[in-house]
């Protein structure tokens, strides 16, 4: 935008030049002067009427004047004498001059197009400048509300982080643990390649003891790494529509490859009927479905399908019932003592949730409340057969204060309620007996949870929401202790 103000400077500048030249060179240049004639008759002495030669008779005459009525001048007319026209200088610098004067003209016309398409380009560059000055402005202002977003996305990503760095510090240890599995086995490796070149080069036996440690701890290694820790749970997926407010509906995680079947339990008492679906597509797409017919009721939504039977409470008592599928008979029982029922030490949204049932990486567990515990949470670890507790950790947290709880690798994880806003912040380690607050959101899609397991098989969360059966994909972190190993 410089350039062309500066070429409209340029031209009015040298449009003045010339003006001023003009007016004050012309006049000298022709032989005029400012001399102005007074009137001779009337006693005007001051009156302006004309611009004349000093001495007219040298060049000029006058070639003709007008007398008013009383005899004054009014109008006196000079001009070159006829005799003098084609001899007088000045004549030819006067006729020089308007030729100069003429090319001038045609410059300034010339000059003067430039300018109007200057303006023009001008006029436009303005515009188009004013365009970029609003678009900077709206990029000025998206970038500010980007950053803004972006700054609170990342807050919120810290926050989810912050609580992994423990865990992370206890990767460090894992990664030598596993270089160091590593390490031995490329030694064994070179071991049994310099032995089969020298036989009885090594101690048979002792290289073998080798091996035998190595392959065990490396499987206990692998049980390990099918653990870990809760630190994220996904939102919420909804699979299907269907049933009442309350309900259980699950997979068995010690199924056969490729037996995919889904059972499903509506309402959380005075029933006994379970169906069967073929598949989680044939649960999804179609009503297509095997009904079972239990021998007793089920009380509450804590059922769980375990290696081809189904664990459940017997209404109204503290019994545990296992009810074989393919035979279709109770092949176990066993009274739970102590613990409470029929709404006694119930989750927070009711239901006969006293006892609840849950598989997990380790096994069978029952997770309920007792009078000499003072209503607050006991775990206890089943036998899957005999239905026999095998241990049993008393916790410190109440048993109605808890929404929902599912087990984790030996874990306990206690939700803070059933409806609105809800997250995981109570987990207990039976593997320690210690227990910790957590922070973990849990997205409750449909205000109502009433069913929540773990699946260990599909590393997911199983849920009843409010008449929609959900799913949530969980995140573990995994830690191996080489003091276990």
């Amino acid at each position: 935008m410089s350039v062309p103000l500066l070429k409209i400077g340029v031209v009015l500048s040298t449009m003045a030049m010339i003006t001023n030249w003009m007016s004050q060179t012309l006049p000298s240049l022709v032989g005029l002067n400012t001399t102005k004639l007074t009137a001779a008759q009337g006693g005007y002495p001051d009156r302006s009427i004309g611009v004349l030669p000093a001495n007219p008779e040298e060049s000029w005459q006058v070639y003709s004047s007008a007398q008013d009525s009383e005899g004054r001048c009014v109008c006196t007319v000079v001009a070159p004498q006829q005799t003098m026209c084609s001899r007088d200088a000045r004549t030819k610098q006067l006729r020089q001059l308007l030729e100069k004067v003429q090319n001038m003209t045609q410059s300034i016309q010339v000059l003067d197009q430039r300018t109007q398409r200057d303006l023009q380009y001008v006029v436009k560059m303005e515009d188009q400048l004013r365009g970029l000055e609003t678009k900077f402005r709206q990029v000025e202002e998206n970038h500010k509300q980007n950053i803004a977003k972006q700054y609170k996305a990342i807050k919120a990503k810290m926050a989810e982080l912050r609580p992994l760095i423990p865990v992370l510090e206890e990767y460090k240890a894992d990664a030598r643990l596993v270089q160091q599995f590593k390490e031995e086995v490329q030694n064994l490796t070179a071991s049994l390649g310099l032995l089969q070149q020298e036989m009885g080069a090594y101690d048979y036996d002792d290289l073998h003891s080798r091996v035998v440690s190595l392959e065990e701890r490396l499987r206990a290694c692998m049980q390990k790494l099918a653990c870990g820790k809760l630190t994220g749970i996904s939102d919420a997926i909804t699979i299907k529509t269907s049933g009442s407010r309350f309900g259980s509906w699950m997979t068995d995680p010690l199924a056969p490859e490729g037996d995919t079947r889904v059972w499903y339990m509506d309402g959380y008492h005075n029933n006994r009927f379970v169906r069967e679906y073929k598949s989680m597509a044939d649960f999804m797409m179609s009503d297509n479905f095997t009904s079972h017919r239990l021998p007793h009721p089920w009380s509450g939504t804590g059922q769980v399908v375990y290696n081809g039977s189904i664990y459940f409470n017997k209404f109204q008592s503290n019994m545990i019932i296992k009810f074989d599928f393919k035979t279709s008979t109770i092949s176990k029982s066993q009274r739970l003592d102590n613990a409470g029922y029929s709404n006694t030490y119930h989750y927070a949204w009711g239901g006969h949730s006293d006892i609840d049932l849950m598989v997990d990486e380790g096994g069978l567990w029952a997770v309920y409340a007792t009078n000499q515990n003072a209503g607050n949470i006991v775990i206890s670890k089943l036998h899957p057969i005999t239905l026999h507790i095998i241990q049993t950790w008393m916790t410190n947290h109440p048993r109605r204060s808890a929404g929902e709880s599912f087990m984790i690798c030996g874990t306990l994880y206690v939700t803070n309620g059933y409806s609105g806003g809800t997250k995981v912040y109570y987990a207990y380690h039976t593997n320690s007996s210690m227990y910790e607050y957590i922070d973990i959101v849990l997205q409750n899609k449909y205000s109502h949870i009433s069913m929540l397991d773990y699946n260990p098989r599909d590393r997911a969360l199983y849920a009843w929401n409010n008449g929609h059966q959900v799913l949530y994909n969980v995140t573990l972190f995994h830690v191996i202790r080489s003091e276990q190993l």
